[in-house]
C-alpha cells in the first residue's frame, strides 16, 4: 500500500514513515474497499453475478483506483450480457493505469473482432426495439424481437427477463418457466429472476391442482414388475393399425396442401416485409445510441480529468516535501546555499502539520546562518577586491534583510556596484544608506557621493556614467575602518 500525499510504501505504523502524514483513516479505507472486492470475487465464483455488482460498485465508491475491482466489475457486466457498461469499466480502468492492466488486453480482443462488434450493435438495437414494442403494447412484435437478441448473445439475463414477463403477460407461464430457467443459469441470485419464477410457480399451481387417477388405472404383477395401464385399453389389431397409418398419411398430405403451399407463396411477401422491419429498427435505434454512446463518452472525459487534477496535486506535494528534505539534508551537511536554495522552492501550503513545524524551524536556522555566511563571504570578498564577487554574495543578504549588520550589508553593496562602475545601481544603495542610517558615517559617504552625481538621481541615459567620487567615495565607517582598500 502507498502513502495517498508522497507515495512511499507504507509500513504497520499510523503514519507515513517518508512524510509524516496520518495514513490511519486511509489505511482503513483501501482495506475495506479490498474487503469488498474480496467479497465480489467469491459471489462472481459462484455466479452470485448481481451480488458481486453490489460488492464492487461498493468497493469502488472506497477506492475509485481499485483497478481490479473495476475490471472485475467489467468482466462481470460482460457475461450478464451488458456489453456497453463492460467495455465503459475497462475504459476507464485503462486510463487510472495504463501499465501492466489486463483492461487493456480485454478491450483490444473486443475491438479486434469485427464480427464480435457488429452482433453487440446489433444486440442493443435489436433490444431497445423491443423495448418500444412493449411500450406500445405490440407484445407479439417484441417477443420476436427478444428471441433475434437472445439468438446473438444467450446470456442476457434482462433479454430472458424481458422475455418471460411478455409469456406471463400472454398466459404462457411453462415459457415463462423455461425462460427464467436460463436467467438464473447465468445470474442464480438474481432477485428480479427470482422475484418472476415465484409467481410463474403461483401461477402453475393454480391452473393444475393435483388430482387423483387412480380410478382410471389398474395395474398387475409380470413376475418382478409392476404394470400400470388405463382401465379402458384396446389393443389393435394389424387391419387396424395399417388403416390407422394410411388415414394419418393422408391426413399429413392434407394439412401440406391446404396449410404449406400457402405459406411457401407468402414467403417472398414474408421476406419484403422482414427488410422493411429491419430498416425501421435502425432507423428508430440510430438517434438512441448515439445519444447514449456521446453521454458515456462526457462522463468518461469528466472522470478522466478529476483523475488527472488528483496526479497533478499529488506532484506538487510530493516535490514540495522533496525539497525540505533536500535543504533538511544540506543543512545537516553545513551546506547553507544549498538549503538556502531548497527551502525557496517549497511550498507551504503544502505541508502537513508536522512537516510544516520542521519547515519552520530549519527555516530559521538556515536564514540565520545563510545571511551570517553570505555576508561574511561578501565582505571579505570586498576587501580582497573581488567586487563582482562581493555584489553576488552581498545582493543576497540585502534580498533578504535590507537592514542586515546595521546597514554594513548595503552599504558595501553599494560601494561593490561604485567599483565596478554600475553606478545607477550603486546610486540606488547609497540612498537606502542615507535614508535609513542618517548622521553615520556610511551615511555622510552615501550623501557625498550623490551630490557628486546629481544627474544619477532619476535614471537618465544607461551610458551617462559620471567618474566615482576620489575622497569621498572612499570614506571610513565604524565598522570597518580599511574598507576602501
Amino acid at each position: 500500500m502507498e502513502c495517498f500525499n508522497c507515495g512511499a510504501l507504507l509500513t504497520g505504523k499510523d503514519f507515513c514513515e517518508k512524510c509524516g502524514v496520518d495514513v490511519k483513516i486511509y489505511k482503513k479505507i483501501i482495506q475495506t474497499s479490498n474487503a469488498f472486492y474480496n467479497e465480489g470475487l467469491e459471489r462472481a465464483g459462484v455466479r452470485d453475478l448481481s451480488g458481486a455488482v453490489t460488492s464492487l460498485k461498493k468497493s469502488l465508491e472506497l477506492n475509485k483506483l481499485n483497478v481490479d475491482a473495476r475490471n472485475l466489475l467489467g468482466l462481470v457486466y460482460f457475461e450478464m450480457g451488458e456489453t456497453v457498461a463492460a467495455l465503459s469499466e475497462w475504459v476507464i480502468s485503462k486510463n487510472c493505469r495504463s501499465a501492466n492492466n489486463e483492461a487493456g488486453y480485454y478491450l483490444s480482443e473486443v475491438q479486434s473482432n469485427a464480427s464480435m462488434l457488429d452482433t453487440i450493435n446489433q444486440t442493443i438495437k435489436k433490444y431497445n426495439q423491443a423495448l418500444q414494442y412493449c411500450r406500445q403494447d405490440s407484445r407479439d412484435l417484441a417477443a420476436i424481437q427478444l428471441k433475434k437478441v437472445l439468438s446473438l448473445n444467450p446470456k442476457m439475463v434482462k433479454g430472458h427477463q424481458l422475455l418471460a414477463l411478455l409469456y406471463m403477460q400472454e398466459g404462457k407461464f411453462d415459457q415463462a418457466r423455461k425462460s427464467l430457467a436460463h436467467a438464473a443459469k447465468i445470474d442464480k441470485n438474481n432477485t428480479t429472476t427470482l422475484r418472476y419464477t415465484r409467481e410463474v410457480e403461483k401461477q402453475l399451481k393454480e391452473l393444475n391442482p393435483k388430482r387423483k387417477k387412480n380410478d382410471d388405472l389398474i395395474s398387475y404383477q409380470s413376475g418382478n414388475d409392476t404394470i400400470i395401464m388405463p382401465a379402458n385399453f384396446k389393443d389393435n389389431t394389424a387391419g387396424q393399425t395399417i388403416i390407422n397409418i394410411i388415414i394419418g398419411i393422408a391426413l399429413g398430405v392434407a394439412i401440406m396442401v391446404f396449410l404449406m403451399l400457402p405459406n411457401i407463396n407468402q414467403k417472398a411477401k414474408s421476406d419484403a416485409n422482414e427488410a422493411l422491419k429491419a430498416a425501421n429498427d435502425t432507423i428508430s435505434t440510430k438517434e438512441q445510441s448515439i445519444a447514449s454512446l456521446e453521454n458515456k463518452v462526457e462522463d468518461l472525459t469528466k472522470e478522466l480529468e478529476t483523475v488527472k487534477g488528483d496526479s497533478q496535486e499529488v506532484e506538487t506535494k510530493l516535490s514540495s516535501y522533496e525539497n525540505l528534505l533536500g535543504a533538511y539534508s544540506a543543512f545537516s551537511s553545513d551546506n547553507i546555499d544549498g538549503a538556502g536554495d531548497s527551502l525557496a522552492k517549497v511550498k507551504e501550503e503544502d505541508l502537513s502539520g508536522a512537516a510544516k513545524s520542521i519547515y519552520d524551524d530549519i527555516s530559521g536556522k538556515v536564514n540565520e546562518k545563510y545571511l551570517a555566511t553570505m555576508y561574511q563571504e561578501g565582505y571579505s570578498a570586498y576587501t580582497k577586491g573581488n567586487w563582482q564577487e562581493a555584489i553576488d554574495k552581498l545582493s543576497k543578504v540585502v534580498e533578504l534583510q535590507e537592514d542586515y549588520q546595521n546597514g554594513n550589508a548595503v552599504y558595501y553593496l553599494a560601494q561593490s556596484y561604485r567599483r565596478t562602475e554600475e553606478l545607477e545601481k550603486a546610486m540606488g544603495y547609497y540612498q537606502i544608506v542615507v535614508e535609513t542610517h542618517p548622521g553615520t558615517e556610511r551615511a555622510r559617504v552615501a550623501q557625498s557621493f550623490i551630490n557628486s552625481n546629481p544627474d544619477l538621481v532619476k535614471p537618465q541615459d544607461a551610458g551617462d556614467e559620471e567618474e566615482e567620487p576620489d575622497n569621498q567615495g572612499d570614506g571610513q565607517t565604524p565598522e570597518n575602518p580599511n574598507e576602501n582598500r
